[in-house]
């Protein structure tokens, strides 16, 4: 609630409120996502490596709450907004001045900071809770980040409907306070808790480990690898078990990286590295590919708040006596994926389950693949929908004037609503896939691959507006992106993303098809896809004895 009660209705800020123009709002707003998403890096780094989730996230969050608080002197302070503008094109109000600039700003980058330690961590938390060698557990595991995304858009909802309602027409003093108490109330509830949560161990830096055996495998490249992996270099098992890691078998994927645990006589660990070692670098190199792959579709979710948002400022917001405020559109995501969430997790899975015999339903790159598909047609609805809305604008002669068009704001919703599905496909996947592929002393740093797909989609976003709306308006061309949006043409770029779309899909399949998943640390999966074959009682017996 906190987060999407600040983002959501930013752009509106920004342009109503600084006087900012269109490209450079945008732009503002998708840097400053793109670095939230981007800082839970460094969060996922500090957790694995010192801190630990739960001590890294306590101290983010105080973070977190000061940057919100800073925020909310930021709008409720008259010396620190510029004088009220009525003018339609921001161009000719009154400027924001640095002073002004550099507070609001600093408030927003100091909450990023506290998200960098806070989104990382607190899903990894809640996974952490689940005993993967406990079938029943790791059943319940297996639905956790579905009723996690749940959870997250609950939150969503209040900021995109009400939040967003109270600052548009009561006041971004009281907007902004709201998720801010809230927030306050959520780290103590979270504090509460404390005494009943299994609790992590840091490891040491997953960066550093990683690094010794790309650099120990360059020094011997030169170094044949025996084919018996038995002679490869590896710990005790106990050396493990006194850790409470996990040893992990060899693999002949990214066999170059073998070379780091071939024995030569030096027992340096810049030149031997362990197999398990190598394995768990191999798995975050593996995810790469697959990280890469979700660029674009991060790309097209930052249009949400920014370009989605905007185009429904100049349509008619009136039920009656009432004007929905644009930024609530974005509650349809929220619904929409509530719903979905609940369908897939509830009947897709079970439907699937039966012919599939995957205790999942499907893969999770599969579930990852339907996101991508949706993702190609709501840019295709979307820029049917923007070619309608200029038809009619230049229709009612509207289009100099950048006035309101004469249609409703729900010819919105199409693109709104298939954007909830897709989160229910994608985004809960990417999640679960990412924290699920890493190795277990690197769950942080797994979990912030997906935050990281959001953060350079943002920035891509960014570099696309710009690049676009550069080229665009060259050799004395109007341009596709302007301030005034009845004369922009929306809908060549949304098309433009609708083929990225599809080529970016393209590439997902690729990567795909060269993807080895992770062996299981446990049989919890193997004892349950027992159970849906219809091998359950041998199973459990099995269990017993070995209890």
């Amino acid at each position: 609630m906190a987060y999407y009660g600040i983002s959501t209705n930013l752009i509106i800020y920004l342009t109503k409120k600084l006087h900012q123009g269109t490209v450079t709002s945008s732009n503002n707003v998708t840097n400053w996502v793109g670095t939230v998403w981007m800082t839970p890096v460094l969060g996922a780094y500090i957790a694995d490596a010192y801190l630990g989730r739960y001590l890294t996230f306590v101290i983010a969050s105080a973070i977190y709450l000061l940057g919100m608080s800073l925020l909310t002197v930021a709008v409720s302070v008259h010396g620190l907004k510029p004088p009220r503008c009525v003018e339609t094109d921001m161009a000719d109000c009154k400027k924001a001045s640095t002073l002004q600039l550099a507070v609001f700003f600093g408030a927003l980058y100091t909450l990023a900071v506290g998200t960098g330690g806070t989104k990382p961590n607190i899903s990894t938390i809640g996974a952490d809770q689940f005993d993967d060698f406990d079938p029943k557990e790791k059943g319940h595991k297996l639905s956790f980040f579905n009723w996690w995304m749940f959870s997250i858009f609950f939150g969503t909802l209040f900021a995109n409907t009400i939040l967003v309602y109270i600052q548009d027409n009561v006041g971004w003093t009281l907007g902004y306070g709201l998720p801010t108490a809230g927030l306050a109330i959520s780290i103590l509830i979270f504090l509460a808790g404390t005494s009943f949560y299994r609790h992590r161990v840091p490891s040491g830096s997953p960066f550093t480990r990683m690094a010794k055996v790309i650099i120990a495998a360059l020094k011997k490249w030169k170094t044949p690898v025996p084919t018996d992996p038995k002679e490869l270099y590896e710990l005790d098992l106990e050396e493990y078990a006194k850790k409470g890691k996990f040893r992990i078998d060899s693999t002949p994927t990214l066999r170059f990286l073998n070379k780091a645990c071939v024995k030569t006589g030096s027992k340096d660990p810049w030149m031997l590295c362990s197999v398990t070692q190598v394995e768990e670098t191999k798995q975050m190199l593996r995810m790469i590919p697959i990280l890469i792959a979700t660029f674009v579709p991060s790309t097209m979710i930052a249009q949400i708040n920014t370009l989605f948002v905007k185009q429904g400022t100049t349509l008619d917001r009136g039920i009656g006596s009432f004007n929905i405020p644009p930024a609530s559109l974005t509650g349809f995501v929220t619904i929409s994926m509530l719903i979905s969430v609940v369908l897939y997790d509830r009947y897709f899975v079970t439907i699937m389950r039966r012919l599939t015999k995957n205790p999942r339903g499907i893969t999770l790159l599969q579930r990852m693949g339907i996101g991508l598909v949706f993702h190609i047609f709501i840019m295709m609805v979307a820029s049917l929908v923007e070619r309608r809305r200029l038809s009619v604008a230049k229709d009612h002669g509207v289009v100099e004037s950048g006035g309101q068009v004469p249609l409703s704001i729900f010819i919105l919703l199409p693109q709104f609503v298939l954007m909830g599905t897709a989160d229910a496909f994608l985004e809960v996947a990417k999640i679960e896939f990412f924290y699920d592929q890493a190795p277990e002393s690197m769950k942080s740093l797994g979990t912030s691959y997906s935050m990281t797909s959001l953060g350079i989609g943002n920035f891509l976003s960014s570099f696309l507006l710009t690049t676009v709306s550069h080229i665009t308006k060259k050799h004395g061309h109007h341009g596709w992106i302007l301030n005034n949006l009845n004369a922009s043409h929306l809908d060549y770029y949304y098309a433009f993303f609708a083929i990225l779309n599809f080529l970016n899909f393209i590439l997902f399949i690729v990567v795909t098809k060269f993807y080895v998943y992770k062996a299981e640390v446990s049989d919890s999966m193997e004892v349950l896809e027992g159970q849906l074959r219809g091998l359950a009682p041998a199973v459990t017996n099995q269990e017993e004895s070995r209890t």
